[in-house]
């Protein structure tokens, strides 16, 4: 396994742009870390980085190598987790990129009933909006992704996936909880804490309410979602979020959530995806069917 010491070497330097800070993180020294690099660069026939004053650049012949670098790197790291499987550990990691609305419960209440079979599994969690969850997942970072409204990139495999309405997310007391299902006009008035443009849930908004000539009552926005929570509960504001990630039952923290109808704001798809051609680790597999069989089921209901 030492070649694999080397590509990850290779890996952190382009990640991080810069030999002494790879250096840094690997407990090598810059000058031996940039004489494994030159090394490489003379075995390769040409040079993999562009030296710059401040930091490396990737050649196109860099780029090249960091992509074959990081699929020896994965196809590893599954190696060893399948021989893991055999020995009855299971320990994973399984590393998954997904947007903040899975974070709060339904992530969290698979991982949980997946530790019940499995305890020994490491979990990595990346809580990151839709493109940075791909770029992570191109990048080998994670095995699995799970986001909201995807760019659907021919590199990817979609596993399972499931339309989501857009929800409002008020107090228990507020006077829209009073009704089963909104429209968007009905919201217009109150004072609303909105996600910010980063957000797949806000970018929805922006696109209908331009649309529609609709104006929202924002006094407040955030890339945080706990902190939108608390908004809504401490300022009584309303605020947006999809269904899968409203709250509900004892997570609810006093808040309720009602879907706005869907001939104002149409669904899109939740989607747990994959890279395409990329085996996945024993653990990431596992735990990718349940995932998927939950969603299916959710669909169905």
């Amino acid at each position: 396994m030492r070649h694999l010491k080397l590509l990850t070497h290779v890996v952190e330097v382009a990640r991080s742009g810069s030999i002494r800070r790879a250096a840094e993180l690997l407990n090598l020294t810059p000058s031996a870390m940039n004489r494994r690099i030159q090394d490489l660069e003379a075995e390769v026939g040409t040079p993999l980085f562009e030296r710059r004053p401040r930091g490396v650049k990737l050649t196109t012949a860099g780029e090249m190598f960091v992509r074959y670098a990081r699929s020896q790197i994965a196809d590893a790291e599954r190696m060893k987790s399948q021989v893991e499987d055999l020995r009855g550990l299971r320990r994973g990691p399984v590393q998954i990129a997904c947007s903040q609305a899975l974070a709060h419960d339904f992530l969290a209440a698979r991982i949980a009933t997946f530790r019940e079979k499995h305890p020994k599994v490491v979990f990595d969690l990346k809580v990151m909006d839709h493109e940075r969850a791909l770029a992570a997942l191109a990048a080998y970072d994670v095995d699995l992704a799970l986001v909201y409204r995807p760019a659907m990139w021919p590199s990817l495999r979609v596993i399972a996936h499931i339309p989501q309405r857009l929800a409002v997310i008020c107090r228990a007391d507020h006077p829209l909880a009073a009704k089963k299902m909104l429209r968007l006009s009905d919201c217009a008035d109150y004072p609303a804490a909105l996600p910010d443009r980063t957000l797949s849930g806000r970018q929805v908004l922006d696109e209908v309410t331009a649309r529609r000539d609709l104006r929202l009552n924002m006094l407040a926005e955030s890339n945080s979602f706990e902190m939108l929570r608390g908004l809504v509960f401490r300022c009584n504001m309303i605020s947006f979020q999809i269904e899968i990630g409203a709250p509900t039952g004892d997570l609810g923290l006093g808040l309720v959530s009602r879907p706005v109808d869907v001939r104002d704001v149409p669904t899109a798809d939740l989607v747990l995806c994959r890279l395409r051609g990329r085996t996945l680790p024993v653990a990431a597999a596992t735990f990718a069917e349940i995932l998927a069989k939950s969603l299916n089921e959710m669909k169905a209901g």
